[in-house]
């Protein structure tokens, strides 16, 4: 993982070329103002001020040059992220500022997955002073969960199983002193017996699982984080076709949330007590997988009709949701790369969020602002609970007719979802299929920084 916190430090007056950012509406003002070697450069270099320019304004001498960026009138945290990945290696600070939020967007845009490549990327050691002493180590912290998230999505199926899924939550763990919790095997298809279904037609290395952690002091608000551990779908035997299952590693994206919050949540100490769920396993192809028709019977004894193999995130979590709710939390959050629904009406950037508690739902849409970390909530439309119905099993798992399907999805969830316990459900991409600045292609945390900045407020640390 890359050094974050090498690359932001305390400003103490060391020597370091400053950083000035001028919005295009006050370009013309600003340049007027500047010496004629600065306008000389501009006019050479169509520097305008449009958001993402940048200019290398000259000084007294080889030495003194100085940075100019463009910027929009709403300042983002990526503000900083395309100028981190241009320029050389070397100390810079913000004229007349502290970077504040943008800091955050620097850390990022030195992101580097290089796991499986001969000669990895270098990535230059451009360091961001700051005067916000305070804000440090939380922007490291973001950047490190934000890292975490997008590195287990990168890494193929054939090095992210369950078992490599468990690995990482024992990793993290242990470096919280927290406890690990595992099911599988007899106890997993006895116990939650919809995670085992799914799982059941994958080798046996990659066995399907029930990760568990459990942190904190149990005399604190209990909260549970789940997050779907598919780590590869194929879609069973309603296979997808080859453009959909490309690239499915990513559907354990879900998992990479909730290890990445856990994490936080317990390297900040908040005062919770912490249960992580992730239920882990692969949606195969062979002679035992479960099959259309098939009636499951979930943990909390409900049946389900199989309508579709590839609608089987929603199984996993359901049984996973009536695991959290026995624990009697204060409050439930789940992750899950769950339906192509939510990405046909929302696109990639927005994860659409549900909620049953319209408190908690406006803490998420203000911090999502806040955060720059876009959600968009989408209705528990009651009315289509009778999309699930089925003539021979409690609901079936997948409506027929496509019609809102992450709506329908949600709705699924609700049933295994305790009543009267707060429950929030991101339908994340956790991908991005072009880069933009600080966020390169690939694995991508999406939702992540507004569900910790809530449980932060919620839960401020002692």
């Amino acid at each position: 993982m890359t050094d974050f916190a090498a690359l932001l430090q305390p400003d103490q007056g060391q020597s370091a070329k400053t950083i000035s950012i001028v919005r295009k509406a006050d370009f013309t003002e600003w340049l007027s103002a500047q010496p004629e070697r600065t306008r000389t450069a501009a006019l050479a270099s169509r520097f305008e001020g449009n958001p993402g320019d940048m200019l290398i304004a000259p000084g007294d001498t080889t030495a003194e040059w100085s940075v100019i960026l463009g910027d929009s009138e709403d300042r983002s945290i990526w503000t900083l992220a395309s100028a981190a990945t241009r320029l050389p290696e070397g100390h810079y600070r913000l004229a007349n500022e502290s970077p504040g939020e943008l800091a955050l967007g620097w850390l990022l845009a030195h992101y580097r997955f290089g796991r499986y490549l001969s000669k990895p990327d270098p990535s230059p050691s451009r360091v961001l002073l700051t005067s916000d002493l305070a804000s440090i180590s939380e922007h490291v912290r973001v950047a490190q969960a934000t890292s975490l998230v997008r590195d287990l999505v990168n890494v193929p199926a054939a090095d992210m199983g369950p078992a490599d899924l468990q690995h990482e939550a024992e990793a993290i763990a242990k470096q919280f002193g927290a406890a690990v919790l595992l099911t599988k095997g007899h106890d997993l298809e006895v116990g939650y017996p919809m995670v085992h279904a799914v799982g059941q037609a994958a080798e046996k290395r990659n066995a399907p699982r029930l990760i568990e952690i459990e942190w904190g002091n149990p005399a604190h608000p209990r909260v549970a984080i789940i997050g779907k551990g598919v780590t590869f779908d194929s879609g069973g035997l309603d296979i997808k076709p080859a453009s959909g299952m490309r690239i499915m590693k990513k559907d354990m994206g879900g998992a990479a949330h909730a290890l990445a919050l856990a994490r936080l949540i317990m390297d900040a100490r908040l005062p919770v007590r912490l249960h992580m769920i992730v239920p882990a396993a692969e949606n195969a192809i062979a002679g035992n997988a479960f099959r259309p028709g098939d009636i499951l019977k979930s943990r909390n004894g409900m049946t389900v009709e199989i309508d579709n193999t590839d609608a089987e995130g929603r199984l996993i979590l359901a049984d996973a949701l009536t695991k959290a709710g026995e624990g009697e939390p204060e409050l439930i959050i789940d992750f899950a790369t769950l339906t192509g629904a939510a990405r046909v009406a929302l696109g990639p950037d927005l994860p659409a969020l549900f909620c049953n508690d319209e408190a908690l739902a406006d803490e998420l849409n203000n911090a999502a602002l806040v955060e720059h970390d876009p959600v968009w909530r989408l209705p528990l439309w009651s009315g289509y609970d009778d999309m699930l119905k089925s003539d021979i099993a409690d609901i079936v798992n997948s409506s027929e007719g496509g019609m809102a399907g992450a709506i329908t999805a949600a709705l699924f969830l609700r049933k295994f979802v305790p009543a009267g316990t707060p429950w929030a459900h991101f339908d994340t991409w956790a991908w991005r299929a072009s880069p933009k600045p600080g966020r390169p292609k690939g694995g991508e945390a999406l939702g992540l920084r507004a569900a910790w900045a809530v449980l932060k407020a919620r839960y401020p640390a002692i």
